[in-house]
């Protein structure tokens, strides 16, 4: 037997179902270089104006935007100023409410809920705390 590494629970994902579903999905490039931390809610940049790519949800939109949420982030991931970045994001599951996070300032809607749950993302608290 060999020990293949270990895993910190930070009570991200409450449940087992729905099952959590991973894709890989581009980050737009930032005006400040910035880490996202892992459960950062991320929104789909859509609409004449819109490039595809995803952004922290509460960022203002520019004209003719649309920004919808669309997943969470699996893991930390440093976005820097000059490039997109591609990474992991949960497509799916079931998440603790109180570990997520969203641009500083912004506060979740009933709408932004409502959004992710037609993807099949859902919110439990893990725990009472």
């Amino acid at each position: 037997y060999k020990k293949l590494g270990e895993m910190d629970f930070d009570g991200l994902i409450s449940d087992i179902t729905p099952k959590t579903d991973v894709r890989a999905k581009k980050i737009r490039k930032l005006g400040t270089a910035a880490t996202l931390k892992r459960g950062t809610i991320l929104a789909m940049s859509s609409g004449t104006a819109g490039d595809g790519k995803l952004v922290i949800l509460g960022t203002t939109a520019a004209t003719k935007e649309t920004l919808t949420p669309d997943c969470i982030l699996t893991d930390d991931i440093e976005v820097g100023t000059a490039n997109d970045v591609v990474t992991t994001v949960y497509t799916a599951g079931c998440f603790d409410s109180g570990k997520i996070t969203v641009k500083s300032g912004y506060t979740m809607t009933a709408a932004d809920y409502d959004a992710l749950r037609k993807y099949g993302i859902v919110f439990k608290a893990a725990s009472a705390n």
